[in-house]
């Protein structure tokens, strides 16, 4: 059974983009890291919001731009949006509503991981009490602003347990298992 993961590159004071979406801010911090690319293979489906899909590519220019993982990864993507492209892109499955969404990112994973990317799909997994585990690059650097890791108005505890840390030269890597309630 799939498992969900929500993997993403964050600096140190919390965001995982800049102001107004910029990702160029990754460029420096996309080198090689062992424990992303043995994760990779065991990927079986993404599961991203609309503005993910559609935003700032850390690859921009770059062999591998408009690619998951910039090139290194290739399998069904399913895409949560209530405003479906007219002409949609091969190999994405837009989706209106989330639940379903999940269910058939699930689906097409099998027994690998469903990726999550975007902070408010990764929300709504949490919300959902979907949110398996997190895997945590952190780049050495400070934004001040942009999209946080996870955010909602009033707060929310989500109780995490370590499973790993690894040190990495450009970025370490903390993943993170959801402790669920009940």
């Amino acid at each position: 059974m799939a498992k969900v993961l929500y993997s993403v590159t964050m600096s140190v004071d919390g965001f995982i983009s800049g102001p107004g979406g910029d990702m160029q801010w990754m460029r420096p911090y996309l080198g090689p890291n062992p424990e992303v690319e043995e994760l990779i293979p065991r990927i079986g489906s993404l599961l991203i919001g609309r503005r993910s899909h559609d935003g700032d590519d850390p690859h921009k220019g770059e062999q591998g731009e408009g690619e998951a993982f910039g090139g290194g990864w290739d399998g069904p993507m399913f895409v949560v949006t209530h405003r479906p492209p007219a002409t949609p892109e091969a190999g994405v499955t837009y989706v209106g509503e989330f639940g379903k969404a999940l269910a058939m990112a699930k689906d097409a994973a099998g027994d690998k991981y469903v990726n999550v990317i975007g902070a408010n799909i990764a929300k709504q997994c949490i919300e959902a009490g979907e949110l398996d585990e997190v895997l945590l690059c952190y780049a050495p650097v400070m934004l001040g602003d942009g999209t946080r890791l996870f955010e909602r108005a009033g707060g929310r505890t989500v109780r995490l347990e370590r499973l790993s840390l690894t040190e990495n030269p450009l970025a370490s890597n903390l993943w993170l298992k959801v402790v669920k309630d009940g």
